[in-house]
């Protein structure tokens, strides 16, 4: 067998690692780096390459360390944003303190501030809506979310008017045609949305991607304008009861 041919198939460790749903690849690349996995029973190296027939094993010392991540769902407020703090406006992460803890959180967990540490969105909520984010230190909850392979979907409700302001805004068959498909977005046809039409002046969106304001661009693409967008669930996460600016441990028997 050539060189070329022996090396065909291969991946690093850590991406396979992440394809495996193990762990996220920057997860795997510190549990190698700590002697946390093996493969084919001897201890995995930075920047080892793998086949498909590779037995890898991931050490308790991972496991326990994985275990003690947090997911946290915050219902986020206009006038924050998901990520880094930009243009004067805070993150949400801030809201995550002890006196913003909704009491109805049925979870076990107790918060301790060493929770705040790697906690990233896991996809992006706009300033100016609200409704449901999810903050990880679990690149498995980020990749199922926001990975390239991600089938979660995600559900709004969203207020509009007419372009120009008005009301009743004007949602006939052929515009809510439009926005379910057959609209561009920065030169790319849009995946088949699921809109459903609540009453007179509320839509429904399902999505199962997220451009940059993209509920807001479809429907100032159909001459209708969003008052308010209020994200609800994620996958199979709703977020129910959770009152606006409280947040809580994302629960033991929820999946996204």
């Amino acid at each position: 067998m050539t060189p070329a041919a022996a090396g065909e198939g291969l991946v690093r460790l850590s991406k396979r690692m992440s394809e495996l749903g193990l762990a996220s690849r920057r997860e795997a690349d510190e549990w190698i780096a700590r002697g946390w996995v093996r493969v084919n029973g001897e201890l995995a190296q930075t920047g080892q390459k793998v086949g498909p027939e590779a037995r890898i094993e991931v050490l308790d010392q991972a496991r326990c360390e994985q275990s003690q991540r947090v997911t946290i769902l915050i219902n986020k407020p206009v006038g924050y944003v998901s990520g880094q703090a930009e243009d004067g406006y805070e993150p949400a992460r801030v809201l995550v303190r002890p006196e913003n803890h909704w009491e109805g959180d049925r979870s076990e967990r107790r918060f301790s501030y060493a929770q705040l540490k790697s906690l990233v969105p896991a996809g992006r909520l706009d300033i100016d809506s609200v409704g449901l984010l999810v903050l990880t230190q679990d690149g498995r909850v980020a990749r199922a979310i926001i990975g390239e392979d991600s089938t979660v979907d995600k559900e709004y409700i969203v207020r509009v008017v007419n372009a120009d302001g008005s009301m009743p805004p004007r949602m006939d068959a052929q515009r809510l045609g439009l926005l379910r498909h057959g609209l561009v977005l920065d030169g790319k046809p849009l995946l088949p949305a699921g809109i459903e039409q609540i009453n007179e002046s509320e839509l429904r969106f399902t999505l199962r991607e997220g451009k940059k304001r993209q509920i807001r661009r479809m429907c100032e693409a159909v001459g209708l304008k969003v008052v308010r967008l209020k994200r609800v669930r994620i996958g199979g996460v709703r977020l129910g009861a959770l009152p606006l600016g409280k947040w809580r441990y994302l629960a033991d028997d929820e999946n996204f």
